[in-house]
């Protein structure tokens, strides 16, 4: 018994002390300045938000079984085609398998939207995605300007802002 009460007197100030430590959090928030890693290419190249200095992004992780995904990638387009390439990117990160991606490519090879998919979840970690339709739209000063997770049509006008402010934010 005296064993079993010290043995547990020890696993209740090692908790404690774990209690003390404090506890980073790995998605990044409003105002932050989003990881640069977003997925992949279908060869295999990464996608990075670095390769687009100066501009506003726009990062959808979505899927294939998302019937609201499948909706929004003409509307992406057509704020990516009505604001220029010079001002907007919008990056579409599908989060399925290179087989799902690579048919999807071929069917979506219209878009003006950069395709990728995230094969590792690496991005998917990065910014915290733990259910799709989730959207970081990232001022031009390369600083997050609103994040939207799980939303549908309803969200519409606030994004559209979202995305004006981001293409106004300046370094």
């Amino acid at each position: 018994m005296h064993i079993a009460y010290r043995l547990g007197l020890i696993v209740l100030l090692l908790g404690v002390q774990a209690l003390a430590v404090p506890i980073a959090r790995s998605a990044p928030i409003q105002g932050d300045t989003p990881p640069p890693y977003v997925g992949v290419t279908l060869d295999g190249d990464p996608v990075l938000l670095t390769d687009h200095p100066g501009k506003a992004l726009v990062v959808s992780f979505w899927a294939t079984w998302c019937a609201y995904c499948l909706q929004e990638l003409p509307i992406l387009n057509n704020i990516q085609t009505a604001a220029g390439k010079d001002k907007v990117q919008v990056i579409a990160v599908n989060t399925e398998s290179r087989e799902v991606f690579r048919r999807v490519s071929r069917a979506l090879h219209t878009l003006d939207l950069q395709l990728a998919y995230d094969p590792d979840k690496k991005g998917r970690y990065a910014y915290g995605v733990h259910g799709i339709p989730h959207m970081v739209i990232i001022g031009r000063d390369g600083k997050i300007v609103s994040i939207y997770r799980g939303y549908d049509e309803k969200s519409l006008d606030s994004i559209v802002v979202s995305i004006n402010r981001a293409i106004g934010a300046t370094q």
